[in-house]
């Protein structure tokens, strides 16, 4: 499996909670993008719309050597998942302070596979702490290297 594009901020605004494996629908030219590594997930986030996920806000630029019909480079894009995680993520999505986004694109056996996350918002705290024990372990290492 190949990535294409990581959320790395994900990992430090949210608590992760759980991870689902989930398909996107895509055009042929916004695909084309995607294997050029044009397409961002920073602003991106899944809604539920009359029970279906969509992917809103991920960024795909436009692929120049395309047609004139063109895609959209922030349209919504359906996610591909099973009945019963869609109806899952809704409803701890309802919950207060879980929100649902997706943490890297890849490609798997040809196709683009998003991997998306239930996750929690951290507070102010919960940064500073987990970036003083990144920095512990992150010293330590290095002195078990010397």
């Amino acid at each position: 499996m190949k990535d294409i594009a990581v959320n790395k901020k994900a990992y430090h605004d949210y608590l992760i909670e759980d991870k689902y494996e989930a398909g996107i629908v895509l055009t042929g030219s916004e695909i084309k993008s995607i294997r050029a590594g044009k397409v961002s997930l920073k602003e991106a986030y899944v809604s539920f719309v009359r029970g279906e996920a969509f992917l809103k806000d991920m960024h795909i630029a436009i692929y120049k050597e395309a047609t004139y019909n063109n895609h959209e480079e922030t349209r919504d894009r359906k996610l591909l998942l099973h009945k019963r995680e869609i109806a899952k993520l809704f409803s701890k999505c309802k919950m207060q302070g879980y929100t649902c986004i997706p943490l890297k694109l890849y490609f798997k056996e040809g196709r683009v596979k998003a991997e998306i996350a239930l996750a929690k918002g951290k507070s102010l705290y919960d940064k500073r702490e987990s970036d003083k024990k990144r920095a512990m372990d992150k010293a330590a290492k290095q002195a078990l290297r010397r």
